[in-house]
């Protein structure tokens, strides 16, 4: 099913022109949005706790910084861009102050899709989703362009949520790229099936499994480190810039054999079942669920995790070879 498609010439509204955002938060995503928003001329403040380390960092790009509590007094637009797991809190602490007609953005779908937040019907609730990190969300709009944007809406009180939702993400510059109509559900389900399945929990499966398999067998660590993890960007590189039948044709023919020999081996029927799985624990609810106790219990499993990582002997081959190659090492 073909998504409906916005770009600016779409957009004949102005309604953000008189409308004061807050951005509560100023990570990554937060920064990017923000100095947007700001440089296509719409009124930004930036809504932080009173001990916030990113305090001066905002006021050193000019921004005015408000404690969460101000900025709900003050503010037309309230943009959720903190980590999935604070919403609940700051959600609860804000809630008193809501008032009629205000705007709820969002992001990401977590918080609205599993429940954490449930808005009072007096505001207007959206989704405007870059499909970017804030590094190129910010670039992009530098170069005159725009990463693509997902928008939805979840609560439409003021009759105007979609307008807003449009004319926010054309201020994030992807008007100059594409908007398209999405949902929460969708935005969020979708999500978190790529990130589980293959871009994160998948590929570094994938990575970290071809890398034991060689040293196991024998091989210089430093040889299976470049084969199974450095190599892997000059592929992905090609599929990013212009899709998987480009990369086959710019791999050698031994390496192309070798793709339709192998892939269905690797990505079998048992391996596509089990995708099936993770996308109903997410539809489900069940996922959600365990992130919930996981935040409850002050992300020990995450923690035991990373540590594992950090020790790992791909990590150790990784950092030395990296230090080999001072280019790479660009974030």
């Amino acid at each position: 099913m073909a998504l409906k498609l916005y770009t600016q010439d779409d957009i004949h509204t102005h309604l953000l022109s008189n409308k004061k955002i807050a951005i509560l938060g100023f990570g990554a995503q937060g920064k990017a949005q923000a100095q947007n928003l700001k440089d296509s001329g719409l009124d930004v403040k930036i809504a932080l706790r009173e001990d916030s380390p990113s305090i001066k960092s905002a006021q050193e790009l000019g921004f005015e910084v408000l404690n969460i509590e101000q900025s709900v007094k003050e503010c037309d637009i309230l943009a959720f861009l903190l980590p999935d797991e604070w919403h609940k809190e700051v959600f609860c602490s804000i809630s008193p102050y809501l008032q009629e007609g205000q705007v709820l953005l969002f992001s990401h779908g977590f918080s609205i899709v599993v429940g954490e937040i449930i808005p009072p019907s007096f505001v207007d609730v959206i989704l405007v989703a870059p499909k970017g990190a804030g590094r190129a969300v910010r670039s992009e709009y530098l170069e005159g362009r725009g990463v693509v944007s997902l928008i939805g809406v979840h609560q439409d009180f003021s009759h105007h949520a979609q307008d807003i939702a449009l004319e926010y993400a054309c201020a994030l510059g992807s008007g100059k790229s594409a908007i398209f109509q999405s949902s929460f559900k969708d935005e969020y389900e979708c999500d978190l099936f790529s990130e589980q399945s293959v871009i994160c929990g998948g590929l570094e499966a994938l990575i970290r499994a071809g890398f034991e398999t060689l040293t196991q067998a024998g091989y210089p660590q430093e040889v299976a480190y470049f084969e199974c993890l450095h190599e892997a960007k000059i592929v992905m590189d090609l599929i990013y810039a212009k899709g998987i039948a480009y990369m086959r044709e710019h791999i050698s023919n031994t390496a192309e054999y070798g793709d339709i020999l192998a892939g269905e081996r690797i990505i079998n029927a048992q391996v596509k079942e089990e995708m099936k799985a993770i996308l109903r624990d997410i539809q489900e609810g069940k996922f959600a669920k365990k992130f919930i106790q996981e935040r409850e219990e002050g992300f020990s499993t995450l923690q035991k995790e990373r540590k594992i990582l950090q020790d790992s002997q791909i990590e150790k081959t990784g950092k030395q070879m990296r230090g080999l190659m001072p280019w790479v090492t660009q974030f």
